[in-house]
Parts: C-alpha cells; sequence; structure tokens
C-alpha cells in the first residue's frame, strides 16, 4: 500500500447542503444520490436553526483559528480556504486520526463564536476525506483550493 502523503478534508456550514440538494449529497451509508426535490424539502423542514453562511471577517477568523490550532498540535497545513459555505483543509498524516483533528477544528471555531455571540449550530456534522499518495494528487487539491480563496463555489 502506498504511503498517504496528505488529504484533503471538506466541512459545510449548517443547513447549506442538505440532503436532497441538487447537487447531489451522501446518504447516511455514504452513498451519493442524485437530487430530490421532496427529500430536500423535508431537510429544510427539519432543520432546528437557520443556515449559517459566514461573512468575510468570520471567514478570516475561523481560518486563523483553524491555522493556530494547527501550530500549537504541530499539524501540517498545506492548503486552507474557508468559504461562506464550507472549508477545504489540505493536511499532512498526523499522529491523532484526522476525525479527532477536524472535529477539534470545528469545536474551536464553534466555541469562538458562541463566545462571539452567534448562536444554534455553525458545522453540519460529518465531513469528506479525500487521501493523496501522490505529488500530483497535492498539487491538483493546492490548485483547486487556491481556486476557492474567499469564494463560494
Amino acid at each position: 500500500m502506498s504511503e498517504i502523503l496528505g488529504y484533503m478534508a471538506t466541512w459545510t456550514t449548517y443547513g447549506t447542503w442538505l440532503p436532497g440538494d441538487e447537487r447531489r449529497y451522501v446518504d447516511n451509508k455514504g452513498h451519493l444520490q442524485n437530487g430530490d426535490v421532496d427529500v430536500f424539502q423535508r431537510s429544510k423542514e427539519l432543520l432546528k436553526y437557520p443556515p449559517v453562511k459566514l461573512s468575510l471577517p468570520e471567514r478570516k477568523l475561523t481560518k486563523q483559528i483553524i491555522l493556530d490550532e494547527a501550530q500549537r498540535i504541530a499539524h501540517k497545513v498545506i492548503a486552507l480556504t474557508v468559504c461562506t459555505n464550507h472549508v477545504h483543509l489540505l493536511a499532512k498524516p498526523h499522529q491523532e486520526p484526522i476525525d479527532k483533528i477536524i472535529s477539534r477544528y470545528k469545536s474551536i471555531t464553534t466555541r469562538i463564536f458562541w463566545e462571539y455571540g452567534k448562536k444554534g449550530k455553525i458545522w453540519t456534522r460529518g465531513f469528506d476525506k479525500q487521501f493523496c499518495f501522490t505529488e500530483k494528487e497535492l498539487a491538483v487539491r493546492i490548485i483547486y483550493i487556491q481556486k476557492h480563496i474567499y469564494g463560494e463555489i
């Protein structure tokens, strides 16, 4: 098996990418599903809080919080962008599992947002991860993330 050189993690803000979304979505079993208007409408009705769209200052704050925590735990971040409705992080493997690291970043940013008065959930549960086994795969993801700088793609 090849060595993992890095991974790209993507997570979304609460309520902005729901089951049934026309952009496709991953169901509870991990299967990619096509959009479904009825499922999407039911998902919207089940939201307990308003959907979260991050402002430019909130995106900058989120990025700084993640970078500060990454430095504190010696997690090598290769590329990072925070958009209005999602985050892309490309990083080197770490001794701590990726699930715990992403959970840590989401938890710390949420606590700080709450301290600043933002209410409710900030992030959706879970995240997507893609592993990079070659320098070319890393380079492709770096370019992808750079195209998202403060964008909403």
